[in-house]
């Protein structure tokens, strides 16, 4: 199978058709390394399965509470 020429000039290599990226880095390596060992503590473990069921608890009452006044408001007898 032959390759198909393209009309189209391109090069990944050309600066003028990279976009403008700007990225900025964490100052301090001791803070990123807190961040890390917390978030991992967090997340992970027994301590993570403990969070996870705790956000997931909480999300349903959240949801169950804006339903139940939605529906109140929506269903109420004038």
């Amino acid at each position: 199978m032959q390759p198909q020429e393209s009309s189209v000039p391109y090069s990944k290599w050309d600066p003028s058709s990279q976009d403008e990226v700007s990225v900025v880095a964490v100052s301090s390596t001791e803070e990123a390394s807190r961040w890390k060992r917390v978030s991992q503590k967090l997340c992970s473990g027994t301590c993570g399965i403990a969070m996870k069921v705790l956000g997931g608890v909480a999300l349903f009452w959240v949801i169950f509470i804006l339903g139940y006044v939605t529906g109140y408001y929506v269903h109420k007898c004038k």
